[in-house]
């Protein structure tokens, strides 16, 4: 059987050190103490650093609907040469979102669309906030309903979507925007 290696005494947050694999020596611990090594014999590996990858997509919508971008981002993936980790996708507007959804059927994505349009319509006498148009006001409700960011696994340089997945950007407006997408993958 092979011996497993002494864990090091890490320091922590609090100036105290303890071992690792858990005898600690000084006060408490508090959750606020993060280890800086990892004790190769429990098992962990020791991170020297992660790689990241950062890009931004600009994508031109002609209006209200879903617009497909996961050949984009997969090939931002490939340019950032990172083989496993993940991907964080995020929408730097509040009119828009984002969403993963069917990418073979599209009326899967227009019952969706025609849904959260029947659940914030346009017009409602009760918004205040109607200077930019009857479409504004809903716009930023259904980006608060949906989201502005999504975290993809990848493994192999490739997005970990399932069969029927693709990543849309919702917009939300009925004219045609100029949106930005910020891609991080790290691995």
């Amino acid at each position: 059987m092979q011996e497993k290696p002494e864990c090091p005494r890490i320091p922590t947050k609090s100036g105290e050190s303890r071992k690792h694999c858990g005898e600690k020596q000084g006060p408490p611990s508090h959750a606020r103490e993060t280890p800086i090594k990892v004790c190769p014999g429990a098992g962990g590996v020791k991170n020297r650093g992660m790689a990241v990858y950062q890009a931004t997509l600009t994508i031109r919508t002609k209006g209200r609907g879903t617009h497909e971008i996961t050949d984009e981002v997969a090939r931002a993936l490939q340019a950032s040469g990172l083989a496993q980790g993940v991907a964080t996708v995020f929408c730097q507007h509040t009119s828009c979102s984002l969403v993963l959804m069917e990418n073979a059927d599209p009326s899967a994505r227009r019952d969706l669309e025609a849904w959260l349009d029947r659940l914030v319509p346009e017009n409602d006498p009760h918004f205040t906030h109607t200077l930019e148009g009857a479409d504004d006001m809903p716009s930023h409700i259904k980006m608060a309903l949906t989201r502005t960011s999504e975290t993809i696994p990848f493994a192999d340089g490739r997005l970990l979507l399932g069969t029927w997945q693709g990543i849309f950007l919702w917009e939300h407006r009925r004219a045609a925007h100029s949106r930005r997408v910020v891609l991080t993958f790290v691995g």
